[in-house]
């Protein structure tokens, strides 16, 4: 299903190359002050243009249809709309019958019989995260005392900052791609926020990241290094009252519920599927390998968008557990 949520409940829409793109947004509470100019600096950071980047160039304004009344949220939903200008569809004719490696084409033929929209990778797009950067500035409007930041930990492997830039260009000069991971942080989180289980903290916030195209890994905290320690050096040991510990190994969160230290996530986003040097992969016509080369625009690396998108996700993860009264 393409919507998530139950307290805010998110809904997209659109494809790639189709008319328009699109969220819904039901359980914004009324009364909240928004407008269009709102939305502009997150989107912002999520457009392309940088070395790196795709060459599409969309304006990405947002036109709000729904739910909003002079300057204030109405308390019904409220829905924003994003133009698709910039496509060139002649450039995915050939990939019906041709699939690309490691993307969705093959899977959504499968799937749904062939009716997919395959422009641009229609509804499996990154270009739909566009609408969960809009959601994401909503649903940060609903956490009051909350910021949420995140980074670029690494691209290709390589945590030196200074090297980001010269890894993306080598790949770009061999008509190639490399991926990245993000470190995305949450200060200001209360105590008590999630619920043991199915809808621990990283369950929900897992759901959403996971649902950003490109995202293959996913930890809090010490994450996956913690299987390498010992309890003695993995655990966060209570100094005050208020919960604060020594150390964040556990990323914020304990027994699926917030502890009121930051909470620390890391996505890991693969490289871009879609690359210009040739590559040997299965012809629907023919039943057999053959060379592809893919045309297009595509980003050479995903990971230099990814930071505003994986806060969104974040940010609409958090507003499902904030109570609406406003107390733990």
């Amino acid at each position: 299903m393409n919507s998530f949520g139950t307290k805010l409940r998110v809904s997209i829409f659109g494809e790639s190359h189709g008319e328009m793109i699109g969220v819904v947004l039901d359980g914004v509470p009324a009364g909240m002050p928004l407008a269009e100019g709102d939305f502009l600096p997150d989107l912002a950071r999520r457009r392309s243009g940088a070395r790196g980047t795709t060459t599409r160039h969309e304006q990405d304004t947002p036109r709000i249809v729904a739910g909003l009344h002079d300057g204030h949220t109405t308390g019904a939903p409220l829905a924003i709309v994003f133009t698709n200008s910039d496509t060139r569809s002649g450039d995915y004719a050939s990939l019906v019958d041709h699939p690309r490696p490691s993307h969705a084409d093959f899977v959504a033929g499968r799937k749904f019989g062939g009716m997919n929209d395959p422009r641009g990778g229609g509804h499996f797009s990154g270009r739909l995260t566009l609408t969960l950067v809009a959601a994401g500035v909503v649903a940060r409007r609903m956490l009051e005392g909350i910021e949420i930041t995140s980074r670029i930990m690494s691209i290709g492997g390589c945590s030196d900052q200074a090297e980001f830039e010269r890894i993306v260009e080598a790949a770009m000069a061999e008509g190639d791609s490399v991926g990245g991971v993000i470190e995305c942080c949450a200060a200001g989180v209360p105590v008590g926020l999630g619920e043991p289980f199915f809808d621990s903290v990283e369950s929900l916030a897992s759901h959403l990241l996971f649902s950003i195209p490109a995202v293959r890994g996913v930890e809090f905290g010490n994450g996956f290094a913690a299987a390498a320690l010992r309890g003695s050096q993995n655990n966060d040991l209570i100094l005050d009252p208020s919960g604060r510990t020594a150390t964040n190994n556990a990323g914020g969160v304990v027994g699926g519920i917030t502890n009121g230290n930051p909470l620390v996530v890391r996505v890991a986003v693969k490289p871009t599927p879609s690359i210009s040097r040739p590559q040997q992969t299965l012809n629907l016509q023919s039943g057999k390998p053959e060379p592809l080369v893919i045309r297009g625009r595509h980003d050479a690396c995903i990971a230099l968008r990814a930071p505003v998108v994986v806060e969104s996700a974040l940010a609409i993860a958090l507003a499902q557990l904030i109570p609406t009264d406003g107390k733990i």
